[in-house]
């Protein structure tokens, strides 16, 4: 590979079977300890509501929660769901993030509800945002960031002169378009919705404005990642996300199951077939095997950053597998000589 490449780690806060939020966030935070030990470049929390096996809803308060446990590692959200919130609140929150935890926090935004119809309804009320005012909200987001002047009506306090770094996240090309015309990072969802990963990349890259935020196109990949010490035990502990992708295709939401030797029996032919393609960038196996898929994906999406998604049921091997990915990501990244 040429440059080194950064790997971060989006987490859900996934409560396990069994478990309760409390329980699970209390993991997200040891997660997030290890990952900053492992040298880990940023530790995403994502929104999603009504769902029972996800403890992150309340984004904002949980990456506080993981800002004030750790110490150096870039803390923030992949992402928060925009149309779900008035601008001015999540530059308040986010101003205040960054006032707490300076130079450390990072602010992914998405235009999906990251929920069910009627759970929408009841975030957005009145507010009649959705997400056909997601440029414009992205904005006034934006504004209120900026130094404040003089009459200034509405002020993000505080917000107003704090450069908290603005992400788009998407999983198709709008957001890819909207990140090119605003000169902003972006990240794309590929852990669950790989189809136009390659198009999104190239429309982003090809249509790039230079901004005040970012001289050139700068673009991270989602990919789950298993790793573990032998093949088998990586595609064991895969067969949790499996099984949560196949509840999710039947419409049942349902907490982190633990891991099965098998999927076969458990599923048809085309619920199968659904689930290994939302599941298609995904890299499982033994560090020599991760370690070839990864450098594979990187050198197909020229991808500036890696967003690595693992949903392993238990801690420890959890902790585990990034302890291993993070070996996997050092040899990557070492110069040819020394490999």
């Amino acid at each position: 590979m040429g440059k080194p490449i950064p790997f971060s780690i989006l987490d859900l806060s996934f409560v396990r079977e069994g478990e309760t939020s409390a329980e699970a966030l209390r993991d997200t935070l040891e997660l997030a300890q290890a990952a900053e030990k492992l040298g880990y470049h940023r530790f995403w929390l994502a929104e999603h509501h009504s769902m029972e096996g996800i403890a992150s809803a309340a984004t904002s308060v949980v990456i506080g929660y993981i800002a004030g446990g750790t110490k150096t590692i870039r803390v923030g959200s992949g992402g928060i769901m925009l149309p779900n919130h008035a601008p001015l609140v999540i530059a308040e929150q986010f101003g205040t993030l960054e006032s707490l935890y300076p130079g450390r926090i990072d602010l992914g935004l998405g235009r999906a509800p990251g929920t069910d119809g009627p759970t929408m309804r009841a975030l957005r009320r009145n507010l009649g945002s959705d997400g056909d005012t997601f440029p414009q909200d992205v904005l006034e987001l934006q504004g209120y960031f900026k130094e404040a002047v003089p009459g200034q009506a509405v002020r993000a306090v505080p917000g107003a002169g704090l450069n908290v770094p603005i992400w788009l996240l998407g999983s198709s090309l709008f957001s890819a378009e909207l990140a090119a015309h605003l000169g902003l990072p972006f990240a794309f969802a590929s852990h669950f919705a790989p189809d136009d990963l390659m198009a999104a990349l190239r429309t982003y890259r090809t249509n790039f404005k230079p901004s005040e935020a970012l001289a050139q196109p700068y673009a991270a990949v989602a990919v789950n990642v298993y790793v573990a010490d032998t093949e088998e035990e990586a595609k064991r502990q895969f067969t949790s996300a499996q099984i949560g992708f196949l509840n999710l295709i039947r419409g049942a939401r349902s907490k982190m199951q633990p891991p099965i030797d098998s999927m076969d029996g458990l599923w048809s032919h085309g619920e199968k077939a659904a689930v290994e393609s939302r599941l298609a960038v995904s890299v499982i196996g033994a560090p020599d095997q991760v370690g070839r898929g990864l450098e594979r994906l990187i050198e197909r999406t020229q991808a500036d950053e890696l967003i690595t998604v693992s949903r392993i049921y238990d801690q420890q091997a959890r902790i585990h597998s990034y302890e291993l990915l993070a070996q996997v990501r050092d040899r990557l990244n070492a110069p040819v000589a020394a490999k």
